[in-house]
Parts: C-alpha cells; structure tokens; sequence
C-alpha cells in the first residue's frame, strides 16, 4: 500500500484497518516544475494499492498518481490498483457545448495507458463515467455512512432534498434507508459557481430538510437552494455529502447560513482546518473491505446489499 500526497491520513486509516504497513515513496519537484516518483519498497510480482484522491491541486495529484502507478509497473509488480475516493474529472462526462473536452474520458484512459489494472471509488458525479474506464472498476457509495448519522436523530418531521433532479435517484435511495419522503429542486447551472434553482418539486413545508449532494465545492447550490427552501416553508436545514471540498467561500457561506444546523461528510477528501462543527464520517474501514475483498478474490457488491439497490443481486424469475 503506497499514498501519494493529496490525503495521506485516509491512506494510514485504511492501512490500519487491513493491519498493514503503509509503504514509503518519496515525491521531488524539480526546478523545471517536473514531478519524479520512487517508490521506497519492493514491488516484485506484488499487489501494489495506491491511495490518491484527485483533490486541489488536482493537476499535481492526478500526475503524481500517474507517476506511481508507472514507478510500480517498472518494479514489476503483479497488478496496481489505483483507490481514488474522489475522482474530480467526473464532472466532466458529456459534451455539452461545442468543441468541448471531456475530462473524465481523457483521465480515465491516462490511467489505463499508466498501468493501472483496476479503480476503487465513491460516489461518482455521474453515473455513466463508470463507463469510461477500460479496467474494472468498484464503485462504493458513502450512503449507508452517512445515514447511520441521522439515524440517531428524531426524523419525524424530516424530509430529504435533493438540489436537483440529476441526484434525485440517489436522494430516494438515501431516503429509503431514513424511511422519509423526499424532493428535489430544478436547478440550472449557468457557470461554474453560479446557479439558479426555480422551483422546488415536494411538499417541504414546515419540514426540516435534510440535504444530499455527492459533492459540494463552493456551496453556491447549497445557499441558492436554502433560499428556494426557505420560501417554500422550510424551518432549518442539515446538509449531507460525499465530498466535502469546500473551496473558496463555501466554509463561510455554510458555517454562517442561520437556517443550516449541521453540515456532515466524509473523509474521502482532507477536511477543511477551522471548521470544528463539521462532522466528518470515516469511509477508511469501507475502502479497506473493499479492498481486502478484491484481493482475496472475493465479491465487493455485497458490501451494499440492502443499501444501494444498483449493487443487488438479481432477482430469481417467477416461474410462469
């Protein structure tokens, strides 16, 4: 097990969990701005894991990855497998405007060109880049997570919101497992951190809402949304994701909104400093399943049983 630099601390608590040792590697920078990699461990004819989610600096991250992914191929090793907890170019998935990139396809064949033989990540931005990639790849959900921190809530008046139709499958899969009804907001994005949401489709009146978004960055839906909520009759707030970045202004935007109780997410990316309300859930004993299971040959789907539907068993055919 080897980790890059962008998220260290998740790579030792997932090690801890499987009861090994984390490898050491060494990253320079040279003068010329060129990254060079050395894995400081043998890596013959062994299962190498590397730990990096791609997180600002995003670029640094995903060549320093690409770098140890081929540091361990050169050293012969069996098979690399790559654990990106949160993979950033998924946002980049269609072609949406004319003469477009789309970076999640571009990434995802980098990474294969690398050496990499296999992916472990959470909660895709979309769910049509699991396609993108030429290796197999387990996609875990933080679902389960993140609902055992509100089952230990009064959710008698709670109901779960979506902030657009896109999450809203994933909201209802959420709201199951809580037994809450659940709605969503129509929202346009007319740039990167700027969004409008005109209506909100649910009864959501004298309800607390409880928020599920895969990732937040600059908190703009999130505020726009509580705005439509508050409108529609929405007492307060607690707002649940993936991948809590918080760039730019989000941790002031979310820390002083007076309607949002909590903020809650999980460890898949570093946790902002100053922020000691955040409740953060640890998603390391998962990835290490996840991985002790791949690694003995054995199924990862079932890790979700009865929490995501997409990753049941199929069902037996009644006979006619």
């Amino acid at each position: 097990m080897f980790s890059g630099s962008a998220h260290r601390k998740l790579a030792e608590e997932i090690c801890s969990n499987l009861g090994v040792a984390l490898s050491p590697s060494v990253t320079t920078r040279f003068s010329n701005d060129c990254l060079q990699v050395q894995l400081l461990d043998n890596c013959r004819q062994k299962d190498v894991y590397i730990v990096q989610p791609l997180v600002p600096p995003t670029q640094d991250h995903l060549m320093e990855l690409l770098l140890m992914v081929d540091a361990a191929r050169g050293a012969s090793a069996a098979s690399v497998t790559v654990v990106v907890p949160h993979y950033a170019y998924a946002r980049s998935d269609k072609k949406d405007a004319s003469r477009i990139s789309i970076g999640g396809k571009l990434v995802a064949d980098l990474m294969a060109t690398a050496g990499v033989r296999r992916v472990v990540t959470m909660t895709l931005h979309a769910p049509q880049v699991h396609g993108f990639f030429a290796m197999p790849v387990d996609h875990l959900t933080a679902l389960g997570e993140l609902a055992e921190h509100y089952r230990a809530q009064d959710l008698s008046d709670a109901i779960v919101v979506s902030p657009d139709f896109g999450n809203a499958k994933t909201a209802s899969q959420f709201a199951r497992l809580l037994g809450l009804p659940v709605a969503a907001g129509s929202k346009q994005r007319k740039a990167d951190d700027k969004v409008v949401i005109d209506t909100i489709v649910g009864d959501v009146e004298g309800k607390r809402a409880i928020i599920l978004d895969d990732e937040i960055a600059t908190g703009g839906s999130i505020v726009e949304l509580m705005d439509k909520l508050e409108e529609c009759g929405v007492t307060e707030a607690s707002v649940a994701c993936t991948h809590g970045l918080f760039v730019g202004k989000a941790v002031e935007r979310l820390r002083s909104h007076p309607a949002i109780t909590e903020v809650v997410t999980t460890d898949t990316v570093p946790p902002p400093e100053g922020w000691p309300e955040l409740t953060v859930r640890s998603v390391a004993p998962l990835f290490a399943e996840a991985i002790a299971r791949i690694h003995a040959g054995e199924s990862v789907s079932s890790l979700f049983d009865g929490v995501d539907p997409a990753h049941a068993p199929p069902q037996p055919k009644l006979p006619l």
